[in-house]
């Protein structure tokens, strides 16, 4: 394996529900890069996701998903997951919790990354207390909790209004810039904003279509011609990807 992939997929093929989703797919994720991933629902973004993390072993009838030596999976998704009987400092120890290896040690670590996502004055609520945004910052601190160097992150600010999404996007960014990020989304704007390579998912079986390798540091921002443009090639891709779906 090249040492600038962290992870390889070679001729993964996978059904779900009755559907050939992936045939013989190759992709090749790059380490300590941030990779978008376009595509209209259902086309295979998020099963991409839970392949890597180990998740859809019944369904894979072919091929192969090889991890640098070293790689550890943390996953931060749309839904928080948080556990409301737990404290928010549990939460974000939560494997320490379930495995009862909390120790001073851990929690010491788990209030330093809520102050890192903001999160200090609120130690002592419920999670039931907490707006969105501040469940996705627990969320992420849990993640964070983790050590792990490759991040999958399926739709995590989706559900948030724009303002807190802008904040978090922000945040998330510069507390992972050291980490290998694989990014679901269907949002143009935020792939342009949080990556270094863009694809779009397209077909059945899925088949891949890099449309954009961006430098510079993350966050990208949106003011100058070329990435607006961007912005605007995206979003002509998936709407006529919509239409052809719709056939």
């Amino acid at each position: 394996m090249k040492n600038n992939f962290i992870a390889q997929i070679q001729n993964l093929s996978l059904d779900f529900k009755g559907k050939k989703l992936f045939k013989n797919l190759n992709f090749n994720i790059l380490e300590n890069k941030s990779t978008a991933l376009l595509g209209s629902s259902g086309v295979g973004k998020s099963t991409l996701l839970r392949c890597i993390a180990d998740l859809e072993i019944e369904n894979i009838t072919d091929g192969k998903i090889i991890l640098k030596e070293g790689t550890n999976i943390a996953w931060l998704s749309q839904e928080n997951s948080l556990f409301p009987w737990l404290s928010i400092l549990d939460n974000v120890q939560l494997y320490h919790h379930l495995k009862g290896t909390k120790t001073n040690q851990t929690l010491q670590k788990a209030e330093e990354l809520l102050s890192q996502v903001n999160m200090s004055d609120h130690l002592n609520k419920k999670t039931y207390e907490l707006s969105g945004g501040q469940k996705q910052r627990v969320a992420l601190a849990r993640t964070l909790m983790q050590d792990a160097n490759l991040i999958l992150m399926d739709e995590p600010f989706s559900a948030l209004d724009a303002i807190t999404k802008m904040q978090l996007q922000d945040l998330t960014c510069h507390l992972l810039k050291d980490k290998t990020v694989v990014l679901v989304t269907h949002d143009p704007q935020e792939a342009i904003k949080l990556a270094n390579h863009i694809y779009i998912l397209k077909n059945q079986p899925v088949v891949f279509e890099e449309v954009a390798s961006l430098q510079g540091a993350l966050p990208h921002q949106l003011s100058n011609e070329k990435l607006w443009n961007l912005q605007e090639e995206l979003i002509s891709k998936l709407q006529e990807q919509n239409k052809e779906s719709q056939i």
